[in-house]
């Protein structure tokens, strides 16, 4: 049984050498020390030998195992080694060579129009606040002065989400950034000056210009002595600014529930110079933004005495900006996800 233990053994290391990868090493593996393996066989044999057969066999035996066990552990490095070798080789990296080109994002248009719009107010003393997009009934619309029966809801069509039974308020996706005239009013006191920008949500059939989503700025300005004077030099500022030193301004009457009085801005077509032409609808004008002053029961929503503070706040959807600068004709290209059209900006 020693001489099989000790021809095991010079098998074993013999074809141990010869192996040339990993998979034929576990191979070997197998047949030499596996649990079905020639020296496990032999192992086996001991229950039939005699106590001092057995002691010098099982010594011997775990010993050709140790061996054998150390040489596979040898043999498994070697081959790593040597297979890490080779893959280098296959794919060596010249150092020499260019890097590929990183390719670099941009801004989204309309990202780049808020960014924008944002620096112009805050270079005349805005300062840039945010406010949640779902919002509370009362800060949507009661507190801008639109109560559940004024017809004025009719101008937003709402998705409303809904609350818990011992919740007594509605709860809305906000359809205006000018719930945060309120909350920036409950929270401050005069002087406020402030522009918002965000999302808004309508509840509308989708169109050329029209989204159920989408981007505004929502400006608030409140102090004492602040006149509608103020708010058309603002906006003039604003609009050269944005579009050109050499833009005219026209300001005409309008109706938002939360101002008093209210107005439209509109700006001189760029392209026909208020001649008409297919941009501005051939009235030589383009509306831009809608505005006005801060209506005084919305001031006393807050404590303000509308006697002592008077402001002016406007609103301008940011997706009209681009749409105007670029000549885009359909609003809902700006959230398709096309890289043939955003890489253009």
């Amino acid at each position: 049984m020693l001489e099989e233990l000790q021809e095991l053994k010079a098998d074993a290391t013999s074809a141990l050498e010869k192996t040339t990868n990993l998979r034929e090493l576990d191979e070997w593996r197998v047949q030499y020390l596996g649990r079905k393996g020639h020296l496990t066989s032999i192992l086996r044999r001991l229950g039939s030998m005699s106590f001092e057969e057995r002691r010098a066999v099982g010594a011997a035996a775990n010993e050709v195992k140790f061996e054998l066990e150390e040489a596979l552990r040898a043999r498994e490095g070697s081959l790593k080694e040597r297979e890490l070798a080779e893959s280098l080789e296959r794919t060596s990296i010249d150092v020499t060579l260019p890097g590929y080109p990183v390719a670099l994002g941009r801004l989204h248009p309309v990202t780049r129009a808020i960014k924008e719009i944002c620096e112009i107010f805050a270079s005349m003393g805005f300062q840039v606040v945010e406010g949640p997009e779902v919002e509370w009934d009362y800060y949507n619309f009661e507190a801008l002065n639109i109560p559940q029966d004024h017809p004025a809801r009719d101008m937003w069509d709402t998705f409303w989400i809904d609350t818990p039974e011992d919740e007594h308020q509605l709860m809305l996706l906000r359809t205006h950034t000018s719930p945060m005239q309120i909350r920036l009013m409950e929270q401050t006191r005069p002087p406020v000056r402030a522009v918002v920008p965000g999302k808004v949500y309508r509840y509308e059939a989708t169109d050329a210009t029209h989204e159920s989503m989408f981007h505004q700025i929502e400006g608030l300005a409140v102090d004492q002595g602040i006149t509608l004077g103020d708010l058309k030099g603002t906006l003039f500022e604003f609009a050269r600014r944005l579009f050109g030193s050499d833009r005219k301004v026209r300001f005409r009457c309008d109706y938002f529930p939360f101002v008093e009085p209210g107005v439209e801005m509109a700006i001189d077509c760029w392209i026909c110079r208020g001649a008409g032409c297919r941009l501005c609808g051939h009235s030589g004008w383009i509306e831009i933004l809608g505005a006005g002053m801060v209506h005084p029961e919305v001031l006393r929503r807050v404590n303000y005495d509308p006697d002592i503070y008077t402001g002016f706040a406007f609103g301008l959807g940011v997706e009209r900006i681009p749409m105007l600068r670029y000549g885009i004709d359909d609003i809902r290209l700006f959230f398709g996800n096309d890289l043939r059209f955003l890489r253009q900006f």
